[in-house]
Order: C-alpha cells, then sequence, then structure tokens
C-alpha cells in the first residue's frame, strides 16, 4: 500500500512537515516565497491559489496549513498593535477553501479553533511555543488532548529591564536574551535550516508528529473501508 500523501501550505522552513513525514506522509510543500531548506518536496507557489485547484488538492489524502499568523499574534496584539494592518490575516479563506476541497486537514494559527492546544513542554522542548491546532473535515476516535503540563520555569530573558533565567528559550525576535540559531535549533528540534527568520517562525516537528499518527490513523481507516 502506498504511503499517503500530505500537503503542507504555508510551510516555511518545513518544521510541520517534517513532523507528518514522520507520522509517515509523503510530504509536498509549498510557500509563496523559495526555501531552499525545505527537507521534503517543495512547490514554490501561492498556497490559496493551490487551494482554489480543488481536483489538485483532492490528489492529497490529507493538508496542513499554516497561514500567516502575525495579525494575530499575541506580540502584535499587545506590544505590537501598530504593526497589525500590515499583516495580512488568510485563516477564514484558508479555512474555507479547505473544507470546500473535502480532505481532511489541519489549521495551525492563532485563530483557529482550539481543538487541541500543544505546548513544548508536553513533549520535553525548550520552548514554550503554545499553539492552536484545529481539526478540518475529520475526528478522531484516539484521545487527542493532551494534559498541559506545568511549566518548568520562565522563558529566558530581559522583561522590562529585569533579567530572568529559565529552562526555556525565546525563539522570537533578537537582542534581550533571545535564543541564538544554534539555541532555537536544539529547542526545537529543526536541524535543516540555520535561517533565523525561518526558525523564529516553525512549528517543531514534535508536535505535527504526534497529530499526524492521528490523523493517519484516520486516513487509514478510510483506506481499508474502501479496499474491504
Amino acid at each position: 500500500m502506498k504511503k499517503p500523501r500530505l500537503l503542507d501550505l504555508f510551510c516555511c522552513s518545513g518544521g510541520a512537515g517534517e513532523g507528518y513525514f514522520r507520522a509517515g506522509f509523503d510530504v509536498v510543500g509549498v510557500d509563496i516565497v523559495e526555501r531552499e531548506r525545505y527537507p521534503h518536496l517543495f512547490v514554490k507557489a501561492d498556497a490559496l491559489e493551490i487551494l482554489r485547484n480543488v481536483d489538485y488538492v483532492r490528489t492529497f489524502d490529507a493538508v496542513h496549513a499554516s497561514p500567516p499568523c502575525q495579525a494575530a499574534c499575541a506580540l502584535t496584539k499587545g506590544t505590537n498593535q501598530h504593526l497589525a494592518p500590515n499583516y495580512d490575516d488568510l485563516y477564514d479563506e484558508t479555512k474555507e477553501l479547505m473544507e470546500a476541497a473535502g480532505v481532511p486537514g489541519v489549521i495551525e494559527n492563532p485563530s483557529a479553533r482550539p481543538d487541541v492546544v500543544l505546548c513544548g513542554e508536553m513533549f520535553g522542548l525548550g520552548v514554550l511555543r503554545h499553539r492552536n491546532i484545529e481539526l478540518v473535515g475529520w475526528t478522531t476516535d484516539f484521545k487527542f488532548k493532551r494534559d498541559h503540563r506545568k511549566h518548568r520555569g520562565r522563558v529566558r530573558g530581559l522583561r522590562h529591564g529585569v533579567w530572568y533565567d529559565g529552562p526555556y528559550v525565546a525563539a522570537y525576535g533578537n537582542g534581550g536574551g533571545k535564543a541564538t540559531v544554534p539555541e532555537m535549533q536544539r529547542a526545537m528540534g529543526i536541524t535543516w535550516t540555520d535561517v533565523r527568520e525561518e526558525l523564529t517562525e516553525a512549528i517543531p516537528p514534535a508536535y505535527t508528529e504526534w497529530i499526524g499518527e492521528r490523523l493517519m490513523a484516520h486516513v487509514m481507516g478510510d483506506e481499508m473501508r474502501e479496499a474491504a
């Protein structure tokens, strides 16, 4: 039986795609920016245009989408409210197009319905990086909620002139004790890119490996029923 295929939209450096690959999917990444370090098959294209091509999307068994999150992220809503108009918010259109395609999917975005919220501490990582995960067009009989473990301390860095130490690094921005590139790589388990911008936007592969195992069970269940 051939491996199920997953379309990884707004893929950036491939943190999400690598997790799905580890869960057993053949992965194709799509991003409007050239991503030379993407670890799997890559297509440079507009992700929304790809989603509008329903026949193409339906050649895949599953879809993951991480539409740009800057417009809705905590930093923009707080310190950088003045920058909000500069960012595209593509969550609603992405969800609508994924639902229309009818392929089981996952959306990761601050505006996504929090069917599950994942945190680095759940996977023993060196970042917290909370992420809302929304299931599109599928459910699972497996236990999908993970206990949100108590954090072991603070995120290291300078806050309002006060220095805090802690077991987690800040994988965003510059200065103030923010993580270096090697620290971000170690903290998230990402070795194939050393581009800071890509790392600051990355999803730790452990997140989507965990999700992908459940998505794989759903997809393979459908294939087994069709083959019976």
